[in-house]
């Protein structure tokens, strides 16, 4: 379950921008800039509980935004990396999980469709950007055993590894997400 913390009504507030702030109780996706959204809170805490994780874990996260998502996987796991594509936004993020004192969060600029290699891998990896399919780089990058979660064509998946090449995908229903952008 996720902490407390993700249930006060002001926790979300404090990632998004000032002007509406105020909307951080609804449960609807909101405007951050750069033309992406912080998720609403009920399908974050639905895709971070799909992934299962234990304080051991380590997570990767694709589409940083201001970092809520990923204080919500700081709770749970060991340590997160997260990449944002927008500078902007990744330097917000590392601002406010500074001051809440998020410290086992690491947020990084570049492109998330290729993942971070040189850390992996990852016993979890969390995509919150829609793709036609999932990206080749991010299932090398999971560990056995390891669970990713990735909107794909209007569908939450769940891939689990079992081996170095079987993978078992499962569909979670449908959802809506900005899409995945790579340079």
């Amino acid at each position: 379950m996720i902490g407390d913390l993700a249930r006060q009504d002001n926790y979300r507030a404090a990632f998004l921008p000032p002007q509406i702030a105020h909307h951080a109780d609804k449960d609807v996706p909101l405007p951050i800039g750069a033309g992406q959204t912080s998720s609403q809170p009920s399908l974050v805490r639905r895709m971070v509980q799909a992934l299962a994780l234990s304080k051991r874990d380590r997570v990767l996260e694709i589409g940083t935004g201001t970092g809520y998502a990923a204080s919500q996987l700081a709770q749970l796991a060991g340590h997160v990396d997260t990449i944002e594509r927008v500078p902007e936004l990744a330097a917000r993020a590392r601002q406010i999980l500074a001051r809440l004192n998020i410290n086992n969060v690491q947020v990084l600029t570049g492109d998330g469709a290729q993942g971070l290699a040189a850390r992996a891998p990852y016993d979890a990896i969390l995509v919150s950007a829609a793709g036609s399919t999932v990206p080749r780089a991010l299932l090398a990058q999971l560990a056995i055993g390891g669970r990713l979660l990735m909107p794909v064509n209007k569908r939450l998946i769940r891939v689990v590894r079992r081996g170095t090449s079987d993978f078992v995908q499962q569909d979670l229903g449908a959802v809506n997400f900005v899409p995945l952008v790579s340079p």
